[in-house]
């Protein structure tokens, strides 16, 4: 049987317990539904027990739909990760036909579900009306679109330097077929209804100029072609921009001709240009109005969005970015396993740990340690013992950039403990990189969660401890260190 879960970034919208009602009449249900909450943390808890689903509600940080989706999907542990936004309604039967769609073969690595947005009647679209309606065309919009949870770990997720809705799925889609997956359309399908937005609302979505400069510093001028986007418009706002200036320095500088001509120019473009929008459209005072007076300002918009996000994202290279930094775990992985061991002279590096530790080093990566010592909070060794066993290890294979050390049992409930985040999280911050540029060398599960839980990538070098189910759901195994570190000085290019 297929397993599958649900993902659904939030900002608290009413919206969203539509939809949850709406997956819980469904006729087949997911595994589990994770709903990340993208609110600041000051708002109060989200309420959604009048929705007939068990829900596990995710706090997202505030960080963007793309950084909540990656929460979501690294709690999951099923094969297939399906994500709806939180505004769109699901039909009689839409469960039935996504386990339909993901019967695919190995080599889908996604499925989007088509895109339905209800029209008004009686009357010709709005200038929002027309924008919503232009997701039913979109590629790969995550409105909809389930992946399997192997490819997301393959590729690290979605980018989260994206802080909208915008382009993000564009580009893990990108991503995703660079890695040679292949990306259909099922045949289930979603509505999704016209949200009621506010007079200035096309002037807002220009932010969304900022992450086209982000595609172009990643993938350069054919972005578009490549991420599959619609050409835009960016040229000519351009155009109206420059001829403004034009206006503004003749004016200033005296020269009345070229002031007149810039003037003449920019009339012009931006009379086109809310003419190209009031046409289609319902021709209504209130829409007129607004075409006027938001063409008259969104050029200047799109422009300084595109020119900050130029400076902000120069050099940029795609997600998840090289590895700068390594962690690992300590038993097991760099020293032989002595249970609760608080004997410096009984560490023994495991065979090739030396030479792994080296070469990593010597490529200029920083290195730390991130280790469960419950020997600790079991009072079978003290502090001081597990400090003394691991100033033995920093004096036979460091010395390490940092330690990172849990003392609790799993009862405490600590967020450090492997296989949650802490210590990796903790690490990162220490060595001054972002947990998606580090790698977690690790050789049982706890440290692949661990990894999966931060947000980091991870290698699993199994040994006589390591269950074979562990093995099977790691997305990176190695059989020794060394070949751990050829996969790590891989990712670093």
């Amino acid at each position: 049987m297929t397993r599958w879960s649900v993902v659904v970034p939030t900002v608290g919208r009413p919206c969203l317990t539509d939809l949850l009602s709406d997956l819980a009449r469904q006729p087949n249900r997911p595994e589990a539904v994770y709903v990340v909450d993208d609110r600041s943390a000051a708002q109060p808890p989200l309420d959604l027990t009048a929705t007939g689903l068990d829900v596990v509600v995710l706090p997202g940080g505030g960080r963007g739909p793309a950084a909540a989706r990656n929460t979501g999907w690294r709690a999951a542990s099923t094969e297939w990760i399906a994500f709806l936004d939180d505004d769109v309604r699901l039909p009689d039967g839409w469960s039935d036909l996504l386990l339909e769609d993901l019967r695919q073969p190995d080599r889908v690595a996604a499925v989007q579900g088509r895109i339905v947005v209800p029209r008004a009647s009686g009357r010709r679209p709005t200038d929002w009306e027309r924008s919503t309606a232009g997701l039913e065309g979109a590629k790969w919009a995550t409105a909809d679109m389930a992946y399997r949870r192997s490819v997301l770990e393959q590729v690290g997720g979605f980018d989260e330097r994206f802080p909208r809705a915008y382009r993000e799925d564009a580009e893990l889609a990108l991503r995703v077929r660079r890695t040679g997956g292949r990306l259909v359309v099922g045949e289930r399908f979603v509505n999704h209804p016209v949200r009621q937005e506010n007079f200035w609302v096309s002037v807002r979505v220009q932010r969304g100029n900022a992450d086209d400069a982000l595609l172009r510093a990643i993938y350069g001028k054919h972005w578009r072609e490549l991420a599959e986007c619609p050409p835009g418009r960016f040229k000519w706002h351009l155009a109206t921009v420059s001829t403004a200036g034009l206006a503004v320095a003749g004016t200033l500088l005296g020269r009345r001709r070229a002031a007149a001509a810039g003037l003449a120019g920019w009339l012009a473009l931006t009379a086109d240009f809310a003419w190209r929008r009031i046409a289609p459209g319902p021709r209504t005072k209130d829409e007129v109005q607004r075409m006027t007076a938001t063409s008259a300002v969104l050029p200047f918009m799109a422009v300084w969005h595109r020119t900050r996000g130029w400076w902000r994202h120069r050099g940029s290279t795609a997600w998840p970015g090289p590895v700068r930094a390594v962690l690992f775990d300590r038993d097991g992985t760099l020293v032989h396993d002595v249970p609760y061991n608080g004997d410096p002279a009984k560490v023994v590096p495991v065979d090739g740990a030396e030479e792994a530790v080296s070469r990593l080093r010597a490529a200029g990566l920083r290195l730390g340690v991130v280790t469960n010592q419950s020997g600790i909070g079991r009072g079978l060794i003290s502090a001081d013992d597990a400090a003394a066993v691991n100033q033995r290890v920093d004096e036979l294979l460091g010395p390490f950039d940092t330690w990172q050390l849990c003392p609790h049992v799993e009862a405490d409930g600590c967020t450090c403990r492997k296989p949650a985040a802490g210590l990796v999280i903790s690490a990162a911050e220490r060595l001054g990189v972002r947990p998606e540029q580090v790698v977690v060398v690790g050789d049982i599960g706890s440290d692949v969660a661990a990894a999966r839980a931060a947000g980091a990538r991870s290698v699993l070098v199994p040994n006589g401890k390591t269950r074979p189910e562990e093995v099977e759901q790691a997305a990176v195994v190695a059989p020794d260190l060394g070949t751990a570190v050829d996969l790590v000085l891989e990712q670093c290019r």
